[in-house]
């Protein structure tokens, strides 16, 4: 057990380390999320609560296909059967989930920003639409590195992560969209407690499901 948790956590910092070294990529999508606001601010100046809200969780949607794809797409065929030969599908795949997180974790707060600066900050209580951000960047990064994983399979189609990838985030976005609309004004709605449950076990069932199908995966 102890070794399997250094073996992940060697893995992200090789991550870390590659992201520091190749940092087009990460100013890629930071330059993504700038000009996308930039661009809505432009055209919409400064939208009302509800339409703030939908256009955050849209941009949020693409950040997380251009910073998430990119962790097995980089990843060259004989790279990852390396990596079989050295540690368990489950650390490699669980080192995958932390490190994406991380990112997603990052780039969501900056995104929040952006929009805040290019549109306004028409929320009535910021920390909990921090909060749900945070939560909804979780969300996202485990989602999409599951379908990134089975992208990579199939010899890096992104493609194919697009496809499947729609019937299962539109639940997601929806959820977040609902939640995140209590932000926006201060009357208390009695239904939040079960939808954080929803979100909470949507999150843990993916992170159950690929722990159990990945090693399968990976096999071939």
């Amino acid at each position: 057990m102890k070794e399997s948790v250094h073996q992940t956590f060697t893995l992200v910092r090789k991550d870390l380390l590659l992201e520091l070294r190749q940092q087009y990529s990460f100013y890629g999508v930071l330059l993504y999320i700038v000009s996308t606001v930039f661009v809505i601010n432009l055209m919409m100046g400064r939208p009302d609560d509800k339409l703030w809200n939908a256009l955050f969780w849209v941009v949020q949607l693409f950040v997380a296909v251009n910073a998430i794809a990119k962790s097995f797409m980089q990843e060259s065929r004989g790279r990852l059967l390396y990596f079989y030969s050295l540690v368990h599908p489950r650390v490699f795949i669980a080192a995958k989930l932390i490190y994406n997180v991380v990112l997603m974790l990052l780039m969501s707060v900056i995104a929040l920003l952006c929009s805040i600066v290019f549109l306004g900050n028409p929320l009535t209580n910021a920390p909990y639409f921090l909060g749900i951000v945070l939560l909804g960047g979780v969300s996202l990064s485990l989602l999409f590195t599951v379908l990134a994983a089975i992208a990579a399979q199939a010899n890096h189609n992104a493609a194919l992560m697009a496809v499947m990838g729609f019937p299962l985030i539109m639940p997601v976005l929806m959820l977040l969209a609902n939640i995140s609309l209590s932000a926006f004004v201060t009357v208390y709605q009695p239904g939040l407690p079960k939808m954080f449950l929803l979100l909470g076990g949507m999150d843990v069932l993916v992170i159950a499901l690929t722990m159990v199908l990945f090693p399968f995966l990976w096999k071939d």
